[in-house]
């Protein structure tokens, strides 16, 4: 009969079974004390009640009905639709070609230049939001969708840059001298050979910038006009002015839509390790 012990464990003595075990247990008890908060918001998205309380009387969908309806929520909704998505766009082709370049340079200062271009990261978002709307209001952009998608690009384009210089650290250079010395020009030889391989720590670095950009509120609240507050301002104003479960169902919506952008960037990772152990 097969028990449930692990595969090394001839090589463990019984106080190394046991602690192997109360990791395990802790690391579930961990992981619990994280997701149940956030999963016990989900079921008040149902609730006929108006208010986010248990236990639940009555389930209903008045409060997704409402949040496809309002004029202040499908407002928000369409600027996040408008904003987020270029601004994801942007930043993905920023950030390759700015991973490309001090991949391939070698120059003093490089350690400054990169630096820099991760700052955002590392700078409090509230530093950079001050000093996007000083700037941005000197050259006419604030409370503009151009302002607006440049700051989401601005923050997102780092995580860019970071995902596809690991992925270009392991990267053969060769399969670029083979494909021109064949003849080929250098921008095929980029969408032929180079891409293809990179593509993995491309599309993370584009998944990690839409998050950024679709979670961004202190930006947006710097940057953004009257009507042009996206999803996550909308949110932060609601539960500041008057907290209702339709900021339950967005957050539903939310939890379950950043499942789903974790379970794909594991999908590429584990893609990605595949592929490297079969080359």
């Amino acid at each position: 009969m097969k028990t449930n012990v692990p595969r090394f464990a001839p090589y463990m003595s019984t106080p190394e079974i046991v602690w192997h075990y109360v990791l395990r247990s802790g690391n579930v008890m961990v992981l619990l004390f994280l997701i149940l908060p956030i999963l016990a918001i989900m079921p008040l998205s149902f609730n006929e009640n108006s208010f986010l309380v248990y236990p639940i009387h009555q389930f209903s969908l008045r409060w997704y009905h409402n949040l496809f309806t309002a004029v202040e929520w499908t407002r928000a909704g369409a600027n996040s639709l408008i904003v987020t998505p270029i601004a994801t766009v942007l930043a993905t082709v920023l950030g390759t070609l700015a991973a490309l370049g001090l991949n391939k340079a070698s120059f003093k200062g490089k350690g400054v230049l990169v630096a820099v271009l991760i700052s955002p990261m590392i700078v409090p978002v509230i530093v950079t939001g001050v000093g996007m709307y000083l700037q941005f209001a000197r050259w006419g952009l604030s409370g503009t969708y151009a302002g607006l998608i440049f700051g989401h690009t601005v923050i997102a384009a780092p995580f860019v840059v970071v995902t596809v210089n690991a992925t270009l650290a392991g990267f053969n250079h060769n399969y670029v001298r083979a494909s021109l010395s064949l003849g080929a020009s250098p921008v095929r030889t980029f969408f032929s050979v180079t891409l293809p391989i990179i593509a993995p720590g491309v599309i993370y670095g584009a998944l990690f910038a839409f998050a950024t950009s679709l979670d961004d509120v202190v930006i947006t609240m710097f940057i953004a006009g009257p009507t042009q507050g996206t999803l996550p301002l909308q949110m932060f104003i609601g539960i500041r002015e008057s907290i209702t479960p339709t900021i339950a169902a967005l957050a539903s919506i939310l939890i379950v839509f950043s499942s789903l952008l974790l379970i794909t960037m594991e999908w590429l990772r584990s893609r990605s390790v595949a592929r490297q152990t079969a080359s």
